[in-house]
């Protein structure tokens, strides 16, 4: 989830050479990021997994990346905390690229997160945040070392939904209150009108529950673009339901990283989303 300011990124010293695997070994040479998402959800809901270089350790993620694979998850999102910047965020997706051949989309906790070795970075603006920074400075920030390192942006609009945890607190947010789903779908009919290629909906990591169904119905019914979900979800039941609902990609992390069985775990997520159970 987006957290202050990050570390800034020495852009002309790092190696581009070893960083033109990005996309040849996956397949995806002719295609990016995006229209690789677009072209699967004419067919099918999406999961991504979610992992914190905070949460992980680097002599596993690897193995965790390749288990997260073989259990169906579409794309692997690296994120959530003021620890995934520089050389640290560098390293875990280098390690995670090793295990796996997915899509790795950086999911910025501030500018310093950017990093040359992932295939993509969301390129959000915290629509609902009371600080400007959130909203257009950091990506002001950021927005260069993006360009140099050839990274695709995705833009796209994030809203952070009552209870909001940390990242309400931190990015400064007047939370979307659950009962209000109308201020969510005015939120995020605006994302779209400036030109975002995603809305997201967050409850926060460690949420008692997900968004309501109701606000991602309504959201979904006033949107032309693809609507993601995270934040609060952790069995297939909850999964399923946040499809049901109208999400186009859900979001799952803490679960993934707090479990011993993440096959099983991830292969539960990706099948009720997959509207499989």
């Amino acid at each position: 989830m987006p957290e202050m300011p990050g570390v800034p990124r020495d852009v002309e010293n790092v190696d581009m050479e070893n960083c033109v695997l990005k996309q040849k070994k996956e397949g995806r040479d002719c295609m990016g990021v995006f229209a690789h998402i677009s072209k699967k959800l004419q067919t099918e809901k999406l999961h991504f997994s979610l992992l914190d270089p905070d949460e992980v350790d680097l002599d596993t993620v690897s193995d965790i990346a390749s288990t997260i694979e073989k259990a169906g998850s579409d794309a692997i999102m690296v994120g959530g905390s003021s620890s995934a910047v520089g050389a640290v965020n560098d390293k875990t997706i280098q390690s995670i690229k090793t295990g796996c051949s997915l899509p790795v989309i950086i999911f910025p906790g501030g500018w310093g997160a950017v990093s040359p070795y992932a295939d993509a970075i969301f390129f959000m603006s915290i629509l609902n945040s009371r600080n400007p920074y959130f909203i257009t400075k950091a990506q002001a920030l950021g927005a260069k070392a993006v360009k140099q390192f050839g990274l695709e942006p995705i833009p796209m609009g994030y809203l952070v939904v009552e209870p909001g945890e940390t990242v309400g607190w931190i990015a400064e947010a007047d939370v979307i209150p659950r009962k209000k789903p109308q201020i969510a779908a005015a939120y995020a009919l605006a994302a779209q009108y400036m030109g975002m290629d995603l809305v997201y909906l967050e409850a926060g990591s460690g949420a008692s529950s997900p968004v309501p169904a109701d606000m991602i119905t309504m959201v979904k019914h006033t949107v032309d673009i693809p609507v993601v979900v995270g934040g609060g979800i952790r069995t297939g039941r909850q999964a399923a339901s946040v499809v049901k609902a109208g999400a186009d990609i859900v979001v799952t992390g803490t679960v993934i990283e707090t479990t011993d069985n993440a096959k099983d775990v991830v292969s539960t997520l990706v099948k009720a989303v997959k509207e499989e159970l």
